[in-house]
């Protein structure tokens, strides 16, 4: 099939290199020699697929291990899948070209709401029935991961199977179950039996194996399990040892442009910031570093493997490493002179040192990137950022000073307890950034470009196991009112104004808060042709609007609607181990614009995380151990 579609299709599409799958470093083994079969899915296109760190890390470890098998597919751009509809030419896999219906497993990636029709327009174009209920044992076990799965509960009709929780050990603990169970098939598989198995492991969520009953007025009433082996809890899994997990040091190097176009190195994993906008500080708690003797022998090593010329130190909040400082100056070291970057794209504010971005940016100087998230310090208390204006002013100096000349900050919109007044704080601020760069160009004589600032306004999505799960989505047509509002305050040629489109930010939070009576929403948003939605000239509302009328759900009852602490949620059945009583406590400390000290440099919270969990910070090491027997949650 290769040849063909390489003769006959890829001549006709934008981007041919998207589909080729011969890059340096992709796996290729032999098909007949390996138990257990699957292929990674990533619900968008290949080059925000191949910037993904954990596809990486789970596609080499999975073909790490002797009796598994993993390829790639991406969703195909509208051009070649036009094509391939029109040959009959079925969704294959990258590195084998085989149809991706021959695999055991189909593994999706659930990193954004926007995706989840792009899941079902894979599944359609793979010959793979959409819904659990109809697939047969002949047909792909289709399994689920990633961040999303947090709330599963929309996604629960097309899942046969959802893993909770980071990958690492999870995910081969499933592999080894199920090549187990097909060798005692001879190869085939009985899934009854299968998922009567992989029930038992801790982490992995079966959709099927529980009843959601609601009220009269949409609430849900319970999830209860229906299996033996269902437990009431899903409880997240978390990796121990960050120096002791699998990292890949070969990753595939893609032969066209892609968005994060470089080595990538996760430093640690986690975040105790506390910032109560965010899921994923929540989700990855609690923050567990590596040494760095182990980055420093990684990064030599993808270096050696890839040829990248650029190595990008990344996590949640990459300037908290412990050992920041060291780690910089050490790879900094092992590259110079030899035209190698190392980039640092998870700049603090508040702990911003102009030293190591000068040291970091000795290879070549671009811009930098703040992100205060909110125009005055009112708001930013309440969302618990722990940024001063003050601290904002000082590093634009510092970076205008040492020869920076754009700045880039990132705000939201529509936070809890938002106002016009906050509103202008954020045109205030990004004028205040631009007149200290022009004092700075003044006081060296006018040398050099004119400073320029980008302001990026996104809209706020109130998010699952976030203290601003219980708050309403601001409405559409007041997230409108406020980025014309906004959008007016700035008339300086030298100062560039982004948002985000607020209508597709609104679907989003329908998505994150929803439960399973949306997939029938999302299953004829397909039908009436929604994909790529997170793509604005693919987005289309009023399909999504019809397929809400359609299935008789009213979105507003999801985006718009403040919830009581008491009410249960979709998701309260999985334990992210974080407390509900704890995001409840941080809700109200929000609404009295009261902060919430860093744990890692405070007292503990008792947010959940560390609970059961025998966690001890090294400070000599510069990481963080955990012994776990249980993530716990009340």
């Amino acid at each position: 099939m290769r040849d063909w579609i390489e003769d006959n299709l890829l001549g006709k599409v934008e981007k041919p290199l998207r589909y080729q799958g011969n890059e340096m470093n992709a796996v290729h083994k032999d098909w007949d020699s390996t138990t257990l079969r699957m292929v990674f899915a990533f619900p968008d296109v290949y080059e925000i697929g191949m910037s993904h760190l954990g596809m990486s890390i789970l596609y080499h470890q999975a073909n790490s291990m002797e009796e598994c098998l993993m390829e790639r597919v991406f969703a195909p751009w509208t051009d070649m899948e036009g094509l391939m509809r029109q040959h009959n030419i079925p969704l294959f896999s990258l590195e084998s070209y085989r149809p991706v219906k021959e695999f055991h497993g189909i593994a999706f990636t659930l990193q954004y709401e926007m995706s989840y029709t792009n899941i079902l327009n894979m599944l359609d174009l793979a010959g793979v029935p959409l819904r659990w209920r109809d697939r047969s044992d002949d047909d792909p076990l289709v399994f689920m991961g990633g961040p999303c799965a947090y709330n599963p509960e929309p996604l629960a009709d097309f899942a046969d199977v959802i893993l909770i929780g980071e990958g690492e050990e999870l995910n081969i603990e499933f592999y080894q179950v199920w090549a187990e169970h097909l060798k005692r098939n001879g190869g085939k598989m009985n899934k009854k039996e299968l998922l009567d198995e992989v029930v038992k492991i801790p982490g992995v969520y079966i959709p099927q194996f529980y009843d959601v009953t609601y009220d009269k007025g949409g609430h849900v009433l319970a999830v209860t399990p229906n299996h033996p082996d269902a437990p009431a809890t899903i409880y997240k899994r978390v990796l121990k040892h960050m120096d002791n997990a699998f990292f890949p040091e070969n990753p595939i190097v893609p032969y066209m442009d892609v968005i994060h176009d470089r080595a990538m190195l996760e430093v640690q994993r986690g975040c105790t910031r506390g910032c109560r906008f965010c899921q994923a500080g929540m989700l990855y708690r609690p923050v567990r570093e590596k040494t760095v003797e182990e980055l420093r022998c990684q990064t030599q090593n993808i270096l050696s493997n890839t040829g990248h010329n650029e190595v990008s130190l990344t996590s949640l909040s990459t300037s908290d490493y412990t050992c920041v400082d060291v780690l910089l100056r050490t790879l900094i070291a092992d590259v110079q002179g030899r035209n190698i970057g190392v980039s640092l794209p998870s700049l603090r504010v508040d702990n911003f040192s102009m030293n190591l971005a000068n040291e970091m940016q000795k290879v070549r100087k671009s811009g930098l990137t703040f992100a205060p998230e909110a125009g005055t310090q009112r708001l930013r208390d309440v969302i618990n950022k722990g940024v001063l204006e003050e601290n904002l002013e000082s590093v634009a100096r510092m970076a205008f000073s040492s020869g920076w000349g754009k700045i880039k900050l990132y705000f939201m919109m529509g936070l809890p307890t938002e106002t016009d007044e906050d509103l202008d704080g954020i045109a205030a601020l990004a004028y205040k950034v631009l007149q200290i760069g022009d004092e700075v160009r003044r006081e060296n004589g006018g040398k050099g470009p004119a400073p320029q600032v980008t302001v990026s306004v996104s809209c706020f999505i109130p998010k699952p196991f976030t203290p601003f799960e219980f708050e309403p989505q601001i409405r559409a047509e007041e997230l409108r009112r406020r980025q014309r509002y906004l959008r007016d305050k700035f008339k300086h040629k030298r100062i560039t104004f982004n948002y985000h489109d607020s209508q597709v930010s609104y679907i989003e939070a329908i998505f994150a808060k929803g439960d399973r009576r949306l997939g029938d929403v999302l299953y004829r948003a397909w039908e009436k042709g929604c994909k790529f939605d997170g793509w604005g000239e693919y987005f289309y509302m009023d399909w999504w609007m019809e397929a809400f009328q359609d299935c008789g759900l009213d979105p507003e009852f999801y985006a718009y609607r403040e919830i009581p602490y008491d009410e249960i949620l979709p998701w309260d059945h999985i334990s992210s181990g974080v407390r509900k009583s704890y995001l409840i406590e941080e809700h109200q400390n929000a609404m009295r614009a009261e902060t919430t000290q860093d744990c890692r440099v405070g007292k503990c919270h008792v947010c959940g995380a560390c609970q059961d969990i025998d966690a001890k910070l090294d400070l000599k090491g510069g990481w963080l151990r955990v012994n776990t027997n249980a993530v716990s949650q009340d």
